[in-house]
């Protein structure tokens, strides 16, 4: 598994093009009306029956913030109303008090995200309300992987003590940028003081894991200022950077029109400037997990990919491979075995649902056969970024490159470029293959030229 040196803009700009991130196969689009509540009940008692044992995953939904980023893509809510955010907990809580039961008890929970919106917009005294009352609905593992987002504005020390006492050990935060033009450009002022506190907080605490994000592409930004922003996030030194492709889709987010379209940088410019971005980080020691992601040497992610026992799910990479994953909240999505499920995406209609007791699904999936099989090699070839086809083959009982023929033409670009290699019995994606893995997988999905032709719904893959 090789790594690289440098970046060839030529084939950045060749494989820019719309792609899933493939947190799920099929992705989100896939999902349908026809699962609902009565069918998401049924999918728990059947995961309980085979998998009684087995740990789980829990996420959580906080959708609520104190201001609007306009780069936004996520499911949020802008509130001052402390009312409403203590509103949204309870209904969060009841949904737990719903589900919980329908759990077995011999499942741990070994992995736990908050995400939003924003979770460290709670008070301290909700944090640990809310915190308090998820614990002691579940039995957590000694070694839980607990993950929060958090966001450096308006946080206190006091924040981050309390997510610390309610067993979180991980935490995330946006960055963006540092350079004040493009944050009054997208309506984010972060001084880099208060992102040094929270980071000094997080290890003062004894959080294990840091993350910082950054998003190429936005208004203003140019190669010598964002290079100082990637100088200022190498120095506060964090165990893992995501560096995320800014996708300006105004006609699904239409809140991203506050942001002009001619103050963006050219597609080569930006291009240049994640190539940029790219090598200044691997040339000060970290490791390309793949697609956005890099990681200390010695951060689990790294050694997870080396060791071959890295997954994806819905919060991205992660060293806690098949757990079931329960989400609550609204818009909330969870994954068993054979099933994806949502909830519904309005706040007032997820309170409506919550109280006439019923669960919250609006829309789920049932996986067949095929998706399986491609899930799997989607999920090998995105977290070993290689995939052997034996393996395969001996899971699913397949003959891979039968059932596979129409995927290698579709190929054969990535490997005249030089990044992917094919093997009697592996392919193997080469150097800066990693960072269009995303189109590499592509290849396998079975539903992706059908969602291109209907409408324009994925980010570009850089």
């Amino acid at each position: 598994m090789n790594q690289f040196e440098s970046v060839d803009i030529g084939l950045l700009r060749k494989y820019s093009a719309p792609g899933p991130r493939y947190t799920s196969y099929p992705t989100a689009p896939s999902f349908t009306p026809s699962f609902g509540a009565p069918e998401y009940r049924k999918a728990i008692e059947e995961s309980n029956r085979a998998d009684g044992n087995s740990p789980i995953s829990l996420y959580f939904h906080f959708p609520y913030c104190d201001t609007l980023c306009y780069f936004c893509g996520c499911t949020m809510l802008v509130t001052h109303s402390r009312e409403q955010i203590r509103e949204y907990n309870q209904y969060l809580m009841r949904e737990v008090s719903m589900i919980a039961p329908l759990i077995s008890k011999n499942r741990k929970v070994v992995q736990l995200h908050w995400g939003g919106g924003t979770p460290s917009y709670l008070s301290p005294d909700e944090i640990k309300e809310v915190g308090t009352f998820i614990h002691d609905h579940f039995n957590y593992d000694k070694d839980i992987e607990a993950g929060v987002e958090i966001d450096p504005r308006g946080l206190t020390y006091d924040h981050m003590k309390a997510l610390r006492e309610i067993g979180f050990n991980r935490i995330s935060m946006g960055v963006q940028d540092f350079d004040i033009r493009v944050q009054e450009a997208v309506n984010r002022i972060q001084p880099e003081s208060i992102t040094r506190d929270a980071v000094d907080w997080s290890r003062d605490l004894g959080f294990h894991s840091i993350n910082l994000d950054l998003i190429y592409g936005l208004p203003y930004q140019t190669l010598a200022s964002f290079e100082k922003t990637v100088n200022t996030v190498i120095n506060i030194a964090p165990d893992r950077i995501a560096v995320f492709n800014y996708a300006h889709v105004p006609w699904l987010k239409p809140h991203q029109k506050m942001i002009h379209g001619e103050d963006l940088p050219e597609t080569d410019l930006k291009l240049e400037i994640f190539k940029m971005t790219t090598e200044m980080l691997l040339n000060a020691g970290y490791w390309s997990v793949g697609m956005d992601h890099f990681a200390k040497q010695t951060d689990e992610l790294a050694i997870a990919q080396r060791n071959g026992t890295l997954y994806r799910n819905f919060q991205g990479y992660s060293t806690k491979a098949g757990c079931d994953l329960y989400g609550f909240g609204m818009s909330a999505i969870g994954h068993f075995k054979e099933t994806y499920q949502q909830n519904v995406k309005n706040v007032r209609e997820y309170y409506e649902v919550l109280k006439k007791d019923t669960l919250a699904t609006h829309v789920g999936y049932r996986m067949t056969a095929d998706d399986h099989i491609r899930k799997e090699v989607i999920m090998r070839i995105m977290c070993d970024m290689e995939l052997k086809k034996s393996e395969i083959e001996k899971r699913f009982g397949i003959d891979f490159d039968g059932y596979f023929k129409e995927s290698f033409p579709k190929l054969e670009t990535f490997v005249e470029d030089g990044l992917v290699t094919l093997h009697p019995d592996k392919i193997v994606v080469n150097g800066m293959g990693r960072l269009v893995i995303r189109n590499i997988a592509m290849c396998f999905d079975a539903y992706l030229d059908q969602m291109i032709k209907e409408k324009p719904i994925f980010s570009k893959t850089v």
